[in-house]
């Protein structure tokens, strides 16, 4: 996950919505037509993975991982669980912030073309978060908790049995106040992850 600080509008949003929905109704025809459910489990479409988080401004510094570990439902299907394991600072001209968040939660991603995927993902997070003042004021600390649902499209390569890379642009549904997924300001913040993983048994 790489979070960058660059949505500021709703029409961001709903331009983003519009673009889950178009997706979703791709998958859904690509489902019917060429792709049945797996029978029986195969421990062959069990995979392990990573998110690795990393951005890096002149206000603002994040570094994270997000293993996980799922299964092929089908052709183009996955789902399963991560955890969340993520540090950020985020500094103005009175303050800085450094906030620790960890959680986990349940994902499912779909492939509607080999290349192309749609991710959902409702986690909950605990933040604590600290503040310092320049001006010498007390530092202040911080203890939230938040649930989130994380929604968003990406492109990747995947292999059933073998191994899979993607990159994925997902922003907060819910957006709650706690949530770690808004800047100091309150705003949303898009999420970017870089993933990869190997399916146990893979082939060589």
């Amino acid at each position: 996950m790489l979070i960058i600080h660059f949505v500021k509008n709703k029409f961001m949003k709903k331009r983003f919505a519009f673009i889950l929905i178009f997706v979703s109704s791709l998958q859904v025809t690509y489902a019917q037509d060429n792709h049945m459910p797996v029978k029986g489990f195969n421990k062959n479409r069990v995979f392990i993975g990573t998110s690795i988080n990393l951005g890096l401004s002149n206000n603002f510094f994040n570094i994270g991982l997000n293993p996980e570990i799922g299964y092929s439902l089908t052709d183009w299907l996955d789902a399963g669980v991560v955890v969340n394991l993520n540090y950020f600072t985020q500094s103005s001209n009175v303050s800085k912030d450094k906030n620790v968040n960890y959680g986990g939660g349940g994902f499912i991603r779909i492939w509607p073309i080999n290349f192309l995927h749609l991710q959902l993902q409702p986690e909950y997070n605990w933040i604590s978060s600290s503040r310092t003042f320049s001006n010498g004021a007390p530092s202040a600390s911080f203890k939230n908790n938040s649930a989130s649902v994380l929604a968003g499209i990406g492109y990747g390569s995947r292999q059933i049995g073998n191994r899979f890379s993607h990159f994925t642009i997902m922003i907060d549904l819910l957006q709650q106040l706690n949530s770690p997924y808004r800047d100091q300001f309150g705003d949303p913040q898009p999420v970017f992850r870089a993933g990869f993983g190997v399916y146990l048994n893979s082939k060589r």
